[in-house]
């Protein structure tokens, strides 16, 4: 609990995370984008006043702004001097206090207050220079802006940017209402009497080809024009760089796509970290999910913080950072260390149940987490996936795309799952070898029912086992099975980042 390093991961809640790692004044920049208004991806925040039951994807944050008792704690934490010991500004509390008794005590109030609670370690950890953008939705912007101002003092406001997630998708023209297509991020500063970080230099971007300077004499284009408010709205189809802000899942060719629904585009984060912070500075995101403010942080030269409360997103992470930097090992606070943690994490009652064992077990592998982020019964027996390039035949002409099939048993093992696997591969249509991660020792019987299945014959990278069989213990100690050099198809053709230093480095705070 002592090391409070920078490039590095973070695992549980981002409240106890700040309080025990984060020190004061110690943070650049902050980004945050929590759940908001996902009544079908994460929790349901607005169930009580929109009605409908969730259709949920994700069970990592089912019923995780709902009242319950830890959620009570915090709001008699923000309101009782007697508890809180004057930590809270009272301006916060009275704040807090009137808007639950004013709106009642229900799914959205829970939210604010668990937001408010850790908006104030957020401001705790801000250096006087430092900066936040609060992603949210239109539908709680206005509550966040008031929780905000009383925070941070209406002065330190600076501006309420819209972005513009993309195109309106054919389901959203049909909803009776004027179509939603746009998000607002609030951006503050710790002090604006400080010298905090705006690099107005970058906050521009070229005139098209073709222009021209009004006026008698004309010219050649100055600087460009100045970034408005309105992000992710082109002028006209030469502002590419605008639309490189849409969200990758509204466009169906984004190579970025990872499988986070809620996932925001590298352009987004390159054009805050860069405009808001410097070379070496430290960027902070608290909801991570599936990394893009870490990766672009890592991407910019800046020390970066994530923290998630989800063992899918820290696997997603640590796969992103392999891709594109080609760094195997990033420090994670949290995680599983020994086979005695690990079987600790296997029985752990959760949201997310056994899930948070399975997401753990593939990152081990750099694999893609498939089980728990569809419906009941929708990964067919599939919990995560290795996607790798081969060549269709010897002759090297042709490259296409194989898969290995991950499957994870942290109980009793036997015969059927080896069988059950090999099932699975034959069933899927780029299926070509399959790895059995097991908590417990495989029998003598597993074993040969593998090796029974023979090899995957592959043009390009030999005979490897058709399946294979690794221990939680194994992969611990550094062991991995055979397996070709995998890759994101969403990034197949993307061109690899090298980092600024390609040994990953573990930078103390000043």
């Amino acid at each position: 609990m002592n090391d409070k390093q920078t490039n590095c991961l973070y695992y549980g809640d981002n409240l106890e995370i700040m309080r025990a790692y984060i020190p004061d004044e110690s943070v650049d920049l902050i980004y945050l984008d929590p759940p908001f208004n996902s009544k079908r991806e994460y929790n349901v925040i607005f169930k009580e006043w929109h009605g409908g039951d969730s259709q949920a994807e994700l069970e990592a944050f089912d019923d995780f702004w709902g009242w319950n008792e830890k959620v009570r704690a915090d709001y008699e934490y923000l309101i009782d001097t007697s508890v809180n010991r004057g930590k809270v500004p009272g301006n916060v509390s009275r704040l807090t206090a009137g808007l639950c008794n004013g709106i009642g005590f229900n799914d959205i109030t829970a939210y604010l207050v668990e937001m408010t609670i850790r908006l104030l370690e957020i401001h705790r950890s801000m250096k006087r220079t430092g900066s936040m953008y609060l992603h949210c939705a239109p539908a709680v912007s206005h509550y966040m802006k008031v929780i905000c101002d009383q925070m941070f003092n209406p002065v330190n406001f600076r501006r309420e940017i819209s972005w513009r997630t993309g195109w309106v998708s054919g389901f959203k023209t049909r909803v009776k209402n004027w179509v939603r297509n746009h998000d607002v991020i609030l951006y503050y500063v710790k002090d604006i009497n400080s010298e905090f970080t705006f690099n107005k230099e970058l906050a521009y971007k070229p005139h098209p080809p073709d222009y021209r300077r009004r006026g008698e004499y004309g010219g050649e284009p100055g600087k460009g024009y100045a970034i408005e408010d309105v992000w992710g709205a082109p002028r006209g189809d030469f502002d590419q760089s605008e639309k490189d802000l849409w969200s990758p899942w509204i466009k169906s060719y984004s190579k970025e796509k990872t499988p986070y629904q809620t996932q925001k585009p590298l352009a987004l984060m390159r054009r805050i970290i860069s405009v808001s912070s410097n070379k070496n500075d430290i960027v902070l995101d608290p909801f991570c999910g599936c990394g893009t403010t870490v990766v672009a942080a890592h991407e910019l030269g800046r020390r970066w913080i994530g923290i998630d409360i989800t063992h899918l997103a820290i696997a997603e992470i640590k796969r992103r950072i392999k891709e594109k930097f080609d760094i195997s090992e990033v420090l994670t606070i949290g995680e599983p260390r020994d086979l005695e943690s690990a079987r600790q994490l296997s029985i752990e009652k959760q949201p997310s149940g056994r899930y948070q064992f399975q997401w753990w077990a593939i990152s081990l592998l750099s694999a893609i987490p498939m089980a728990g982020t569809k419906k009941k019964g929708a990964d067919k027996g599939i919990d995560g996936i290795i996607f790798f390039k081969d060549w269709k035949t010897e002759d090297e002409s042709i490259i296409i795309q194989k898969s290995i099939i991950i499957s994870v048993k942290s109980g009793h093992v036997s015969v059927k799952d080896i069988r059950d696997l090999s099932g699975t591969i034959s069933r899927e249509k780029d299926g070509a070898m399959g790895i059995l991660i097991s908590l417990n020792r495989p029998t003598g019987e597993m074993i040969k029912e593998a090796l029974r299945n023979g090899y995957y014959k592959s043009p390009m990278w030999g005979n490897l086992p058709k399946i294979q069989i690794i221990t939680i213990k194994e992969l611990l100690t550094g062991n991995q099975p055979k397996m070709p050099h995998h890759s994101n198809p969403h990034t197949y053709n993307e061109k690899k980042v090298l980092p600024i230093d390609k040994k990953q480095s573990e930078i103390r705070f000043n």
